[in-house]
């Protein structure tokens, strides 16, 4: 059923499911790529996709949509009746509307929906037309044809039961007659083997397929299958004796129902061997052989694949070289994929086809046969067998890491699959088990070796008798790091003696050592060439990078010779100090190390750092005494320490250095004040005591003085006051210590002094220096400075009423600065220090005066408050929708604006809050008041602001004021527009009408009472009701026969408050009547379900018929003096009152008519199914009816032919027959579809014929 043509408009088929066939097999790798396509449908998916949104649900939106749009257009048709608006525009606006619609509902692709061009432009032309004539109001019955449209649509009708119903539900009931038999004659049985063309394989887990064998109208004996074995080309004929052809028939019974005795069955032959299989004979119950069609089966090998191992670990660069071995039926396909470093680099499909194959596989066929021969041949199978094919893989393996070959799929030319990358347990799988599938390499980066740090031309030196090791480096030059691993390093070694000069290929012994990457290299010591020959690891061969190879040298010892010479003083003949030639033998850089002693006292070590191999060193000491210089040790670059004991190095001398003074500090220039002095720190050597001659030099002026007898090294140096500012130099001249020797020195300081003192005052603003500012704004107060920045400014705080000042310190960059405050009060300067110096306060400018603005108030004015409760002002209460207002006194800077919140606790209804904002220009403004609704109000001032304040929740305080709204007193009759109905003859006393009233009692009210047949109404008052429910009690003198109206005319409570009601406000009737009656249309007393019971009534409509209906009493209202209802169901159906619209219950007609409904007759075929008999040609079928209703039955059947699916079958006969019983069995032996097509019983008839046609609508015809 699956090929059936489908509609462009039908729902898309269900889709095939990737079944498995039990043998490893996909059962939907066999559809053909025109199957596929033909399942995908032409129209495509929706627009909006089906798992989203079906299509009936896609449909019913777009339905309702379109009625949306007919209802909108039908609105604009009535308000162009009733406005005379603009024709065209509508006219325009509708083909607008209605083309979008048209045209672009084939672009949902709904199904169903789907129209073609043509079909969407005749609907487009019908739409406009149909916009012509509503919105140009041709004169066309539309109003008419609408209303038999709705009428035709919405046909429903009261029935007995009081419900509406559909007539034609009743009429045209499907379910009176129920089922049909369709009698069929059995064609000839058919065979065929394996019928989808399914592919098949046997492998070790798999011993054993099931071929499938379909049978159509035949129950077979005997079955024969020729197969062909593979791997001789010889014939063998299977037999499936009578045994076993039931057991495998009652197995293929086992897939169906009892019931689908005439479905094809498939019967599944089980098979152990390979080979080409052909169904050859079907022998069927009555030893004739059945009808077959020619179709051959191959059942091969299952394909398997498997990689030949090789050697896991390579190098980078090496050739894969390794081969896929496959085992499976030629040609076919091998998917393999490979992984470097867990990354899918790429998949492969190879197709394999050995160039001597000639395979039918491989061929188009038209029929499924492979092959064309005799039974008694041996045709040639020799392409269906497995062929062993090894594929070589050679690849280059550029990248260093693991490598992963791994095979995912190998395709046989049958069709079947071996899956070797899911884990279920299907035949894949296990294949994935019991092979391997893959490859894993291990690629290894090639290894580099080289000297660093060394080479001929840079030999290594290394002390004599000392050890270090060959700087061997293993770089990498691969995509990745060389992983942590051991290297084979083989060198040569050259004695220093056997190197020849000039010659840079030297031979010597050989050494091979294992170094791990990252460890030093092999120790060395004696001098000679080391040259790298080979790396290699445990599995790769590697290069020799250069430098590969280093000269080791033996450098001599270090030596020192020394030659002193004393310093001598010029002016006293003694030695100052010892003056030494150093020479040096060895390596440089050298340091030579010693030790001074001062009067036989240790005193400190020294030591001296030369590149040079001679240099001289003075020793020159500051203080006199008797020095002894001792030489230590000497190091080179070579050697760490070459002791120097043993040469006696030892140098004496006796030394007294000259006098000599100088500044202690590092800076020189020094910033005074003026009238203030300075000191300098001078450090005198020598032996003292000292004298020290100086001067000052300032403005061209030079000044000496002295200080003689100076003790001690250090000095403090005083100056004089400077009493003039500028610069002033200060120079030592010279010192002379105890000897009188003096020394001429060239020592110079600074001193810059200021000229004047620093100053601070405050600054004004607009001529003054105090100010008004906004509370809490930012003020800037002015200062004014002299002297050098920064400045440091000391001022105090104190408020305007007094109190404690509190200092704060300001640091200031700018001689015209500012200090930024916050508070009011008064602010004065205390102190000032510039840079250098303190600087004074002018008095007179140094206070500055800071204060406020008030902030505006807000208050309500006297007059409009009545009283004050807890501090709250409360307003005087008001009736609903009265006018009030609420006076505000503002002070502050105008324009006001003022925010506040209505708090709503109305008496009636949930509570309310409203926010509002006014503006007042004056101080004064009027808030109106909020009488809408009875109940306690709140008016709450959240914010007020002016021209100059913002509002600022923190400062304002909000106000509340209170006031209560009293309802309007109301008052309603309490059965609005009730009819108060009187019989005539019972008519006497007063009539009572209920009242309620609303409101604080007690209550005034005047009621108005007018007769229909007069003008004005007459007025009862009523002064004084204690009660919200009042029993009005009409007056007798005013009521007469026929119809009254009573409505209240005014309402006053105890508030003061009242309320007029309007001119047609509740209004209440009261009517004097006469007694009404009713007789049936109709003289029979029998019904069938479906018709129309009728009676007339007599009276003022609207009439109340009572009446009972299956034991339930009913009540039903007619507008009309005629009283129809249908015959729902079967029942007794008896009227027993009546009454009209002047009458009440008390008045109704008290009367007993009865009719009796009966239901209508039904029968059913084959127990109201479908049935479907298969008999042979001369058999005979039984028909079975069942008759519901009172006996005896009149039917009408027929037989048709049967119809093939989407075509209509036509009438052979048409029989009529009767029964006295309900059940009556009919034998027929023709072919054809059998259904009846009217009943009858004693009372009622129902046909499901049209007269004189052949339609399939059931419809009442008789009765």
């Amino acid at each position: 059923m699956n090929g059936t043509p489908r509609l462009r408009s039908a729902y898309p088929p269900t889709p095939f499911s990737s079944k498995k066939d039990g043998r490893g097999s996909t059962v939907a790798g066999i559809l053909a790529p025109s199957t596929v396509q033909a399942q995908s449908g032409n129209g495509g998916e929706p627009l909006i996709p089906l798992h989203i949104l079906d299509a009936p649900s896609q449909r019913l939106y777009i339905s309702g949509f379109y009625i949306g749009l007919t209802a909108w257009r039908l609105y604009d048709y009535s308000n162009l009746v009733a406005d005379q608006t603009d024709s065209l525009w509508l006219f325009m606006k509708w083909v607008a509307i209605d083309g979008f619609f048209l045209y672009g509902l084939p672009a949902l692709k709904v199904p169903w929906l789907e129209w073609s061009s043509t079909s969407i432009t005749i609907l487009f032309l019908f739409h406009a037309i149909f916009d012509a004539v509503l919105m140009f109001r041709i004169p066309i019955p539309i109003e008419a044809a609408l209303v038999a449209l709705t009428k035709t649509m919405y046909d429903r009708e009261l029935a007995v039961s009081e419900r509406r119903v559909k007539p034609a539900s009743i009429l045209r009931n499907s379910s009176l007659i129920l089922g049909k038999q369709i009698i069929h004659i059995l064609p000839e049985g058919s065979a065929i083997l394996n019928p989808e063309q399914n592919h098949f394989c046997l492998d070790s887990l798999h011993t054993t397929v099931n071929l499938p064998l379909r049978i159509n109208q035949t129950n077979p004996i005997l079955i024969e299958l020729l197969r062909i074995d593979l791997d001789t080309n010889t014939n063998e004929t299977i037999t499936i004796s009578s045994k076993d052809a039931k057991r495998l028939r009652r197995q293929a019974d086992k897939e169906h129902g009892k019931q689908d005795t005439t479905l094809p069955r498939v019967m599944r032959i089980p098979i152990k061997d390979t080979g080409l299989y052909r169904l050859q004979k079907v022998v069927d119950e009555s030893n004739l052989e059945v009808q077959r069609r020619l179709s051959d089966t191959l059942v091969v090998q299952c394909p398997s694949a498997s990689i030949k191992p090789v050697q896991i670990d390579k190098c980078r660069g090496d050739l894969s070289n390794f081969y896929l071995q496959v085992d499976a039926t030629p040609p076919f396909r091998i998917k393999y994929r490979k992984v470097v470093n867990r990354e899918d680099q790429s998949s492969v499909f190879l197709t394999i086809h050995p160039g001597d194959l000639d395979s039918p596989l491989t061929r188009q066929r038209t029929s499924g046969a492979l092959l064309r021969f005799q039974p008694e041949e041996n045709a040639d199978v020799s392409w269906a067998r497995n062929q062993h094919i090894e594929v070589p893989i050679n690849e280059t393996l550029g990248i260093s890491g693991g490598w992963q070959y791994q095979i995912d799929e190998i395709h046989d030319a049958c069709g079947n699959v071996a899956n070797y990358t899911t884990m279920d347990s299907d035949l894949s799988d296990r294949h994935a088990k019991d092979v391997t599938s893959g490859q894993i390499f291990k690629i290894h980066e090639l290894p580099k070796a080289a000297l660093s740090q060394c080479n001929l031309e840079s030999p290594l030196k290394v002390a004599k008798g000392q050890k270090t090791h060959l700087p061997i480096s293993f770089p990498s030059t691969g995509t990745r790091e060389m992983q942590p691993t051991q290297y084979r390093v083989s060198y040569s070694f050259t004695p220093e003696p056997a190197i020849k000069i000039g010659d840079g290929d030297t031979t010597g012994s050989m050494n091979e050592v294992l170094l791990w990457s990252g460890n030093p290299g092999p120790e060395i010591s004696e001098p000679g060439v080391y040259t790298l020959k080979s790396v290699s690891t445990e599995f790769c061969s590697g290069e020799i990078l250069e430098p590969s190879s280093c000269l080791l040298q033996n450098p001599p010892e270090p030596d020192l010779t020394i030659v002193s010479e004393p310093i001598p003083d010029k002016c006293a003949g003694k030695s100052i100090g010892l003056l030494l030639e150093l020479d040096l033998v060895g390596t440089p850089p050298f340091q030579v190390t010693w030790n001074t002693y001062r009067d036989g006292e240790f005193l400190r070590f020294e030591s001296r750092r030369t590149d040079q191999m001679r240099t001289q060193l003075e020793l020159k000491p500051s203080e006199a005494g008797q020095y002894v210089y001792e030489f230590e040790a000497i190091h080179d670059a070579v050697y760490s320490k070459t002791s120097l004991k043993q040469k006696g190095l030892t140098f004496e001398q006796d030394v007294r250095p000259p006098a000599s003074a100088k500044f202690r500090e590092s800076n020189l220039l020094k910033f005074s004040c003026i009238q203030e002095s300075v000191s300098f720190e001078i450090y005198f050597t020598g032996e003292g005591p000292w004298t020290l001659e100086y001067d000052t030099l300032h403005s061209g002026k030079r000044k000496k003085s002295k200080v003689e007898g100076i003790a001690e090294h250090r000095y403090t140096l005083n100056t004089e006051i400077f009493t003039d500012g500028g610069e002033h130099l200060l120079n030592l001249a010279s010192v002379a210590d105890r000897s009188g020797c003096k020394t001429f020195l060239d020592q110079q300081a600074k001193v810059d002094v200021r000229h004047h003192r620093p100053e601070a005052s405050f600054g004004r603003l607009q001529g003054k220096r105090t100010v008004v500012a906004l509370e809490g704004k930012e003020i800037s107060l002015p200062v004014r400075l002299t002297g050098d920045a920064p400045w440091t400014l000391q001022y105090s705080y104190r408020k305007i009423q007094g109190g404690e000042a509190a200092v704060h310190t300001a640091r200031l960059k700018y001689a015209n600065d500012v200090i930024k405050v916050k508070l009011p009060g008064i602010y004065e300067i205390k102190e000032i220090f510039d840079m250098t110096c303190p600087g004074t306060i002018d008095s007179s400018s140094n206070q500055f005066e800071v204060s406020w603005i008030a902030r505006p108030t807000l208050q309500v004015a006297d007059s409009s408050v009545v009283e004050h409760i807890g501090g709250r002002p409360i307003k005087k209460p008001v009736c609903e929708d009265d006018q009030d207002a609420m006076e505000l006194a503002l002070t502050g800077s105008a324009p006001y604006n003022i925010k506040y919140e209505i708090h709503g606790k109305p008496d009636r209804g949930s509570a309310s809050l409203s926010r509002k904002k006014e503006t007042a220009g004056l101080n004064s403004a009027s808030i109106r008041m909020d009488t809408s609704r009875a109940g306690l109000y709140e008016y709450k001032f959240t914010e007020f602001d002016d021209q100059l304040y913002e509002h600022d929740r923190q400062k304002f305080i909000p106000l509340s004021v209170q006031q209560r709204v009293y309802s309007r007193p109301s008052a309603s009759f309490t059965n609005i527009g009730k009819t108060y109905s009187y019989c005539k003859e019972e008519e006497s006393g007063d009539e009572v009408i209920p009242i309620t009233l609303m409101g604080t009692p007690p209550f005034s009210m005047e009621i108005g009472i007018r007769h229909h047949a007069t003008s004005k109404p007459e007025i009862v008052s009523i002064p004084h009701i204690e009660s919200s429910n009042f029993d009005f009690h009409i007056p007798h003198r005013v009521l007469a026969l026929g119809t009254h109206g009573v409505t209240i005319r005014k309402v006053k409570d105890a508030n003061g408050c009242r309320r007029v009601m309007d001119f047609d406000g509740p209004i209440v009737h009261v009517e004097v009547v006469d007694i009404p009656s009713i007789s049936p249309l109709e003289s029979n007393k029998d019904y069938c379900v479906g018709d129309r019971i009728s009676y007339v009534l007599s009276g003022t409509p609207p009439f109340n018929v009572y009446y009972t209906f299956d034991g339930a009493q009913r009540k039903a209202a007619s507008s009309t003096t005629i009283f129809r209802r249908i015959a729902e169901r079967p029942g007794d159906f008896t009227i027993t009152g009546v009454s009209d619209k002047a009458s009440t219950d008390k008045c109704k007609a008290r009367i007993s008519l009865t009719n009796l409904i009966h239901e209508l007759p039904s029968v059913r075929i084959s127990k109201g199914r479908t049935a479907e008999v298969d008999i042979h040609e001369g058999g005979e079928a039984e028909i079975l009816f069942e008759f519901g209703g009172t006996p005896p039955f009149e039917f009408t059947y027929t037989r048709s032919t049967n119809a093939a699916k989407g075509k209509r079958s036509v009438i052979l006969e048409t029989k009529k027959d009767v029964s006295h019983e309900h059940i009556k069995l009919i034998k027929a032996s023709e072919e054809g579809t059998y259904e009846v097509v009217s009943i009858r019983d004693r009372f009622c008839g129902f046909s499901s014929q049209r007269e004189g046609g052949n339609s399939k609508q059931q419809l009442l015809t008789f009765r």
